[in-house]
């Protein structure tokens, strides 16, 4: 009887989670992840741009991060032909999908529990700006 105990549990292991929570943990669940989010939604969309901010992302995980969010529907690539950005008509840039959007609620709670419990936070974009209504679809 134990042993067949002991190989539901292996099984059990092997076993893909259906939980909702450990699912977007997969996808959006490491420190750099909701960085290019926070930044995307900041208005961010160029590679350089992600580099610039101030925790200092690799480009090796930046490029991972942003090709896996690509893949999972969160970001798209698009081709800036507007010119606007520097003169970076012609290159690529990042937009939140309405997809990558929905993740602004859980940001917003995320910011604000940290500066609600972790002394020394502060808000470097302007509070006002950080609203749930600022997020258009």
């Amino acid at each position: 009887m134990q042993s067949n105990e002991l190989e539901r549990q292996k099984l059990w292991k092997r076993a893909e989670s259906l939980c909702p929570v450990s699912k977007t943990l997969d996808i959006i669940g490491d420190k750099w992840s909701m960085l290019i989010i926070r930044d995307l939604l900041a208005g961010k969309r160029y590679y350089n741009e992600f580099l610039s901010s101030y925790e200092g992302i690799s480009t090796n995980i930046l490029a991972a991060r942003l090709k896996a969010f690509v893949e999972h529907g969160l970001v798209e690539r698009v081709v800036d032909s507007s010119g606007q950005g520097q003169g970076r008509a012609g290159k690529n840039a990042y937009e939140l999908t309405n997809k990558g959007k929905d993740l602004y609620p859980v940001l917003h709670a995320i910011a604000f529990w940290g500066l609600e419990h972790i002394e020394g936070t502060a808000m470097l974009v302007d509070a006002e700006r950080f609203t749930i209504n600022q997020v258009d679809k």
